[in-house]
């Protein structure tokens, strides 16, 4: 006598098409289809958890670029005076600030500027 076990096949094609629960067509009624999309789709949503990082950080850099041509300083310049200054704010906060708090942003620029000014010039060794 063949054994297939059924009520553990029947568990994992069911477990399937409820991760496939709100696709389009055959992709949410047929396992076969079912399987392929729900594989796609978690290794999209695994390549795109890193992605997400990496795009979110675009962003805050042009907020914090936008803001800061504002002020009268690049962003470059900008995040260079913050490390001279030994400014603890990551990009992300730096970028809020941007976004909602004018007069804490230009406070942030002006102790970026401050430490510029203090910071010794970089002299070039010849070789």
């Amino acid at each position: 006598m063949r054994v297939t076990n059924a009520p553990a096949s029947r568990k994992r094609r069911n477990r399937m098409l409820q991760a496939a629960k709100g696709f389009r067509l055959k992709r949410s009624k047929l396992y076969r289809y079912a399987s392929d999309a729900v594989d796609h789709g978690r290794q999209y949503a695994y390549r795109d958890r890193r992605v997400k990082k990496r795009t979110f950080r675009y962003l805050w850099q042009a907020r914090i670029n936008a803001a800061a041509r504002e002020a009268g300083i690049t962003y470059s310049r900008l995040i260079e005076g913050l490390k001279a200054a030994k400014c603890e704010l990551d990009r992300k906060i730096i970028s809020d600030l941007a976004a909602t708090d004018a007069a804490a942003f230009i406070e942030i620029v002006n102790v970026a500027q401050a430490a510029l000014k203090n910071k010794p010039a970089a002299t070039l060794s010849k070789a």
